[in-house]
């Protein structure tokens, strides 16, 4: 499939500024490219051309930073290309318009945080957007618990995704490869004999770094040996003094303990500051979607300490992999869990290599791609809707109508209808009692040519309706009439090669509605999934154009 992929408007793809929805993408593209021809919709940037193809993936880049401006971008590329799925990332306010230029495109959108919250999309864009795409991925069960909560009609739509990450590029300090790298670091920095607690993380009000700031004084009281290293910017690759950073910056002066800040560092040097750490400490104060951080520190063999905020605990095993600090808002709750592992120096250990083993197994990027691509089948073939509309009482009655008020009949021939193991059967009466109580019939597996011909719609008149897959092999339908009432059996019975049995035999005998519903639901069946109003309009005018008395 042609597959294109539409970043946001913040940061360019790959994440040479850093995002964790750029890694996200870069990470799964070695083995989606594999499956799929991948178009990467993204800003530009300086450092990279406007088009450009990397190991098979296509890259195009638009002016982007505002999203009226990127999004005008988007649609103008989408107007001159044509792709077979879309997917949209924590954009829903791009769907509409996507639609709009890609009438045809399935859609599937992954969200990364809260851009459903009615601040961000009203609800009756949020509404319309959600009736246009297939699938919904989201990073964590709290991003796709939000969503429900607002939408419930959305919730067949939603799977969760957890992120992944390189493992090998995020390894533990005492990995041969990093061994050298972390004394480097520590010995700069003077972090000899130190134990180093590490945040790594935008410096803002919600990341709260401030808690763990505060905690130190009274850590440092039972611990003599700390230190703590800061990684991070106010705005990923922006290092500007905003009021919180100089407030940090402030207090960590005060401070008796060394306290490392090293502003913006770039993805591909990230890893290190991880392998020079001892312990990782995520002290999100907002409801975080699932910050990827958690991922990196698994992988590098840290124990973790995190806040019950959004999705964060989503990763953490207690005792076996980290530990949850419930109100985060005070620095009381970081001082007893850090307190806790570095109390016990084998858990702390052991916590290190249960958090790199859970990384290795779950958190790869293989993992999330397979499960990526799992998700494009489905959306491939299935409607965008997250289940097949039932057919309210009203389109009911005009199909119904339809089918006994058309014009043309429809002919059921014992010849043209098949048993399981391929026999013929033949009617061989004319008595309308004896044909009906010892007529079989039977609906063969899908898409069998002879069953009910005239009801297969040509494909211009369908034009909305979605393929479906090969189907698998269905149990034979039998529909066997109630048994024989002797007394009710003409005697002049003759019989006859070849018998044309039509509705109206089968109506006279009580079989009037079961055979309508069976003809509705078996057509309905062979012309896919049939969920909006001009479908059931078509399937109408087919109808009346045969006759059913």
């Amino acid at each position: 499939m042609k597959i294109l992929m539409i970043c946001t408007e913040k940061l360019p793809v790959p994440p040479v500024l850093g995002g964790a929805i750029q890694t996200y993408i870069s990470g799964n593209l070695p083995y989606l490219s594999q499956f799929h021809e991948i178009t990467v919709l993204g800003i530009s940037e300086p450092s990279l051309p406007n088009l450009e193809t990397i190991n098979g993936v296509h890259y195009v880049r638009v002016p982007g930073q505002i999203l009226e401006i990127y999004r005008e971008g988007v649609i103008k590329y989408l107007e001159s290309t044509s792709f077979d799925l879309i997917h949209i990332f924590n954009r829903p306010r791009l769907i509409l318009p996507v639609r709009k230029a890609a009438p045809e495109a399935k859609i599937t959108l992954s969200m990364h945080n809260d851009m459903f919250n009615p601040d961000k999309i009203s609800t009756e864009e949020a509404t319309a957007a959600l009736e246009e795409v297939s699938n919904i991925v989201t990073v964590s069960d709290y991003v796709g618990n939000v969503i429900k909560n607002l939408y419930p009609q959305a919730t067949a739509k939603i799977t969760t995704i957890y992120s992944g990450v390189d493992t090998e590029q995020f390894l533990p300090g005492n990995h041969p490869k990093m061994q050298k790298i972390r004394n480097e670091i520590r010995k700069e920095h003077g972090l000899e004999n130190k134990t180093v607690i590490l945040f790594a993380g935008r410096l803002s009000h919600n990341k709260g770094v401030d808690r763990l700031i505060r905690a130190l004084p009274e850590l440092s009281k039972k611990f003599k040996d700390l230190a703590v290293v800061i990684v991070g910017s106010s705005w990923f690759s922006k290092d500007e003094v905003t009021d919180y950073v100089a407030y940090v910056r402030a207090m960590t002066n005060k401070l008796t303990i060394p306290v490392v800040t090293t502003g913006f560092v770039s993805p591909s040097a990230i890893q290190n500051w991880f392998a020079a750490a001892d312990l990782f400490v995520c002290t999100s104060q907002w409801n975080e979607p699932l910050a990827r951080v958690h991922y990196e520190a698994m992988a590098a063999g840290l124990p973790i300490i995190t806040t019950a905020r959004g999705g964060n605990a989503e990763v953490i095993q207690l005792n076996e992999n980290g530990l949850v600090v419930e109100n985060p808002d005070n620095p009381v709750g970081f001082v007893d869990k850090i307190t806790e592992i570095l109390a016990d120096k084998s858990k702390m250990q052991n916590m290190g290599k249960k958090g790199r083993e859970l990384a290795v197994s779950l958190y790869k990027w293989d993992r999330v791609a397979s499960e990526i691509l799992g998700v494009w089948d489905k959306a491939i073939h299935t409607s965008s809707s997250s289940v097949p509309q039932a057919l309210t009482n009203n389109d009911e009655q005009l199909i119904s109508n339809a089918l006994v008020m058309s014009p043309d009949p429809i002919e059921v021939k014992s010849s043209g209808i098949k048993s399981q193991n391929e026999q013929n059967y033949k009617m061989e009466t004319n008595s309308e009692d004896e044909v009906i109580e010892e007529s079989i019939i039977l609906l063969d597996n899908k898409p069998e040519p002879e069953l009910v011909p005239e009801l297969v719609p040509e494909p211009e008149l369908e034009p909305e309706l979605e393929p479906e897959p090969e189907p698998e092999p269905e149990p034979e339908l039998v529909l066997v009439p109630e048994p024989k009432k002797e007394k009710e059996i003409k005697n002049n019975r003759t019989k006859s090669k070849l018998r044309t049995l039509t509705v109206r035999d089968l109506i006279k005998e009580s079989l009037r509605d079961s055979l309508r519903m069976m003809v509705i639901e078996q057509t309905i069946s062979d012309m896919s999934k049939i969920s909006s109003e001009n479908s059931i309009k078509n399937l109408i005018r087919e109808l009346q154009k045969r006759k059913i008395d």
